[in-house]
């Protein structure tokens, strides 16, 4: 039976250049990402018309690159029928092999060390947000749970579930270290599994002993990249008939040393230096701090910087169990929406854009901002700054709580706005964490809608705007 998802699955094909223009299919937590042959056979109009389509991100540096905004669960689902559609006959295989130089000469010219690296770092750490997320949510139940006394036989099963995946959150990174920079992901995994191992702590290294877990994710990711690195440098000379035998014993053996005697603690100090510079940051330039991380994230955003980040959080998330940056700068989107119901407000004679907004408002205050960015604050220009404007109010507004001691946290990363109240954790109760949180977006929705209101629409010339003025 073809279900909702197949039929926008098959009503997204035709309008990205069919089969033969697809080179390659992935998501994230909201997006579809296509990379295409040809980024000109796209109907973009077309495609922002499907009833599915929350919107398009538009990739300046990247045209063979093609972002469709699903939302949380639909693009998940729609993945999987999109892929079933693109089944290959050998004339596509053909045209997907030149379009594969193509696309690689594209690459070449447009990509930047930088931009690479963000992307690999995404690819390395997105596909862990679902369990960091569902993890994340059991364990604010639980600690509800603990708080209010209730059902207790059941709480050390909920501790057991939530906790596990952070316990061995370092293979996981290692396994997708190594696959992204071409080694076996087994392999990066074995490497990994080294730092979570109890039995670290029989290790002595210039006289001070290891603790499992130390280095967490950074060490991991340092582990699998030396690891993929003596991989590919035996593969290189030993004998095939001896490969299978002394490439893995070598690459476990000499990473797991490094590891032990150098990276562990290398990767434990960074850490601890990333919680330490984190909470300094706050308790002491709180509002500030606020005011500078909420203001400039959606720019972040844009060019893709904020990926930088998804490393420093989970860190947090693992040494604190919440990462204290996340709350400040979903307070970006708050600005967002402000701006885009005052948009609406004012421009109450343009009919499209306000049916935009009533789209893609009840997304953005869930958290996806990328419709009302794309769709409505960006095109206009300046309310895309006013937008900028409340996600500082918001920011420093939860800046402020914290440098009074009230720290606002966030058990995972990946949803923003309301939804992320039930990740949402801190040291004074979850009473008192929710209410700064709200309070953020209520500040960011205010000034996001009143810079908008009153600054942000004074250069915009609609014609609907124009004919009424």
């Amino acid at each position: 039976m073809r279900t909702p998802d197949t039929l926008t699955a098959e009503a997204i094909l035709p309008l990205v250049g069919g089969p033969a223009n697809v080179t390659s299919v992935a998501h994230c937590m909201t997006r579809l990402r296509l990379g295409l042959r040809d980024g000109s056979l796209v109907q973009r109009d077309d495609l922002r018309a499907l009833p599915a389509v929350l919107g398009l991100v538009a990739d300046d540096d990247d045209t063979d690159q093609l972002q469709i905004v699903l939302g949380p669960g639909t693009v998940a689902r729609v993945t999987p029928e999109f892929e079933a559609l693109l089944t290959p006959t050998p004339t596509v295989t053909e045209l997907a092999a030149r379009g594969a130089e193509l696309k690689e000469a594209q690459k070449q010219r447009n990509s930047t060390p930088l931009k690479l690296a963000l992307r690999r770092i995404a690819n390395i750490f997105v596909p862990l947000i679902p369990a960091l997320i569902g993890c994340g949510i059991i364990a604010g139940l639980n600690g509800l749970l603990l708080n209010l006394g209730w059902l207790p036989a059941l709480t050390p099963a909920l501790t057991a579930i939530a906790s596990g995946f952070m316990a061995l959150i370092a293979v996981f990174v290692g396994y997708n270290t190594a696959k992204e920079f071409g080694g076996t992901p087994i392999l990066g995994g074995a490497v990994a599994a080294v730092i979570v191992y109890a039995g670290v702590a029989k290790v002595t290294v210039a006289g001070m002993t290891l603790a499992p877990g130390q280095g967490g994710v950074l060490g991991a990711l340092a582990a699998a990249l030396l690891g993929t690195y003596v991989e590919k440098w035996c593969r290189g000379r030993v004998p095939a008939t001896l490969d299978v035998l002394v490439t893995p014993t070598v690459t476990v053996l000499v990473t797991g040393l490094v590891t032990l005697y150098a990276l562990m603690y290398a990767a434990g100090e960074l850490s601890s230096a990333i919680g330490t510079a984190a909470n300094w940051l706050l308790d002491h330039t709180g509002a500030f701090a606020g005011l500078i991380l909420g203001g400039l994230f959606l720019p972040l955003v844009m060019l893709g910087l904020h990926q930088a980040l998804i490393p420093i959080h989970t860190t947090l998330i693992e040494q604190q169990g919440y990462t204290v940056l996340l709350p400040i700068l979903a307070m970006a989107g708050a600005g967002q929406v402000g701006a885009a119901a005052a948009v609406y407000v004012r421009l109450r004679h343009d009919t499209s854009l306000r049916t935009t907004i009533r789209s893609a408002l009840p997304a953005g205050l869930l958290g996806v901002g990328e419709p009302l960015i794309y769709g409505v604050s960006l095109p206009l220009g300046r309310p895309f700054l006013t937008a900028c404007a409340g996600g500082a109010a918001g920011g420093a507004f939860v800046g402020f709580f914290a440098t009074l001691g009230d720290k606002v946290g966030a058990t995972a990363i990946g949803p923003s706005g309301w939804a992320l109240f039930p990740l949402l954790a801190g040291n004074r109760g979850l009473g008192t964490t929710a209410a700064i949180y709200g309070g953020g977006l209520l500040t960011g929705y205010a000034v996001g809608f009143l810079a908008t209101y009153f600054v942000g629409l004074h250069s915009v010339a609609l014609p609907s705007d124009a004919s009424h003025g």
